[in-house]
């Protein structure tokens, strides 16, 4: 996993995810599953590539309950917050000009 990628946890979600001058983009993931371990690369390259942007991993297995608090029921789900609000939900395996749309939809680039 890139090391842009924020792990997120119960402890530090609501302070990294959530800050209130921040974009982010959160993917919802459990190591035993394939969609899942399929998005990685690409997510790590959205990292990558949007470093305005707070890019972070939740392991559903470890932290239910922020699984729960926005009503995770598939994975991978990539939730988009803007300002610490929910603002765009994508669910299943998609490519990466499919997040670039939900996160252009959310926020101006800055270079």
């Amino acid at each position: 996993m890139s090391s842009k990628v924020v792990t997120l946890t119960a402890e530090n979600f609501d302070a990294e995810a959530l800050a209130a001058d921040r974009v982010a983009v959160v993917d919802f993931w459990a190591s035993w599953c394939p969609p899942c371990r399929a998005l990685a690369p690409t997510i790590a390259a959205l990292a990558e590539e949007r470093p305005d942007v707070l890019v972070g991993k939740v392991d559903v297995d470890e932290h239910p309950e922020i699984a729960g608090r926005y009503g995770i029921q598939s994975i991978p789900t990539v939730l988009v917050f803007r300002s610490g609000a929910l603002a765009e939900r994508s669910v299943g395996l998609v490519p990466i000009a499919r997040l670039r749309e939900l996160l252009d939809a959310r926020v101006e680039k800055t270079a």
